[in-house]
């Protein structure tokens, strides 16, 4: 039986910590990065709080030693941060040795920047280079010239919430198929006015801490972050005696197209993305050991993915989380979060709780995990769902 594709390193940056053991302690201690408003100006700065990073652009330049007269957004800035991360990780020293391609999700990209300097567009000069800077691709690109990744596939996925568990699929299948022996593969978004201002109008965020799976869950709290891991082939991993974190062993996409953004009430399509996973995978429902969630703490998708849960799983629901009490809902970086997240989990196997959790759903009796729970794990299910009905699962195996 296939082990998978391999994932040989990691990177993150996030509300709780600025690379991945940083994020893994705040893990384990229960830490939230939820807080108000505090680095961006916006009018709801009282009603809402989110998930920011420590760093402000300019510290996150310098430490990246960008030239001042740069047209980075953000959301550039913190993926290059955790995609180099994630290839120091994996011991690459020389990027093109291998076929090696990018895969970088977002769903915001350069908009905290254009919708600054928007109106000076016509009349400032110096600030044209930042509407240059606004589409999806335009961080990727950064990402790749950083990286050093030439004459190869680079490329972004902007599926909503579920873009960088995308990201991921579209990674491994890239593997599968030989068309690359490594892809770097992830996503980034930052917050921005135009993503508070859209989900405020949506009356789906929270003035408070978001509380996963609750029956009083109020709506999601925002967050920024990005994290990529580094595929590899079996024929790199072998040529170089690569230490192998976890393997990508199955994956599956469905869109229920129940609505622009709403799920469907009875899970239709996370049942299908999660069926999809478990059949690419060759497991059966039992074979999973924990499942992270998506979890976002809104009334829809809480209801809507415990459901798909049950359908999947019947009577024998695994131990299951939703980790944006920690980091907020990063969007299309989720998928790529949760990602390490549950490679940590394999690596450590550990069960992370589902915070802010106080009174069971009256919709169905499973409950989330509610305490750090050692339990030996050899399979885990990360599930992201996105606008639109794009519904999206990936299964990770431990590395033996």
């Amino acid at each position: 039986m296939s082990k998978g594709v391999a994932i040989t390193g990691m990177g993150i940056i996030s509300a709780i910590g600025n690379n991945v053991a940083e994020n893994y302690q705040s893990l384990i201690d229960g830490k939230k990065g939820i807080s108000r408003v505090s680095k961006i100006t916006t009018n709801h700065v009282n009603e809402i709080m989110v998930g920011e990073i420590d760093f402000t652009n300019q510290e996150l330049e310098e430490q990246l030693q960008l030239a001042s007269d740069n047209n980075y957004s953000r959301t550039g800035l913190l993926g290059v941060v955790a995609a180099k991360e994630a290839i120091k990780h994996a011991k690459i020293t020389d990027i093109n040795a291998y076929k090696t391609g990018l895969v970088s999700a977002t769903s915001v990209g350069g908009m905290d920047m254009t919708e600054r300097y928007y109106y000076d567009y016509l009349e400032n000069t110096a600030t044209q280079k930042y509407i240059e800077g606004h589409h999806a691709g335009d961080a990727s690109q950064k990402i790749a010239e950083q990286l050093g990744i030439k004459k190869s596939l680079v490329t972004t996925i902007s599926t909503a919430c579920s873009s960088a568990a995308n990201a991921i699929m579209f990674g491994a299948r890239l593997i599968k198929s030989g068309q690359l022996d490594r892809v770097i593969v992830g996503g980034s978004d930052c917050l921005s006015k135009f993503t508070i201002n859209g989900f405020k109008t949506l009356m789906i965020l929270s003035d408070t801490y978001n509380t996963p799976f609750d029956d009083n869950r109020k709506g999601l709290n925002l967050g920024e972050a990005a994290a990529f891991l580094v595929l590899e082939s079996d024929k790199v991993v072998q040529a170089q005696n690569k230490t192998v974190l976890a393997y990508v062993k199955g994956y599956g996409n469905a869109n229920d197209a129940y609505h622009q953004t709403a799920s469907s009430d009875h899970g239709d399509g996370a049942t299908l993305a999660m069926e999809k996973a478990l059949k690419v995978a060759n497991l059966s429902p039992k074979d999973i050991d924990y499942i992270n969630a998506h979890g976002t703490a809104t009334a829809n998708n809480d209801l809507s993915e415990g459901r798909a849960i049950i359908r999947v799983f019947g009577d024998q629901v695994p131990e299951f989380s939703s980790t944006k009490a920690y980091t907020g809902h990063t969007l299309a970086a989720a998928g790529a979060i949760e990602a390490v997240y549950s490679v940590l989990a394999l690596q450590n196997n550990v069960i992370y709780p589902n915070l802010n959790f106080k009174t069971q759903m009256k919709e169905f009796a499973i409950t989330p995990q509610l305490q750090v729970k050692e339990k030996p794990l050899q399979t885990v299910m990360s599930n992201s769902f996105g606008f639109g009905g794009n519904c999206s699962t990936v299964i990770f195996s431990k590395a033996q």
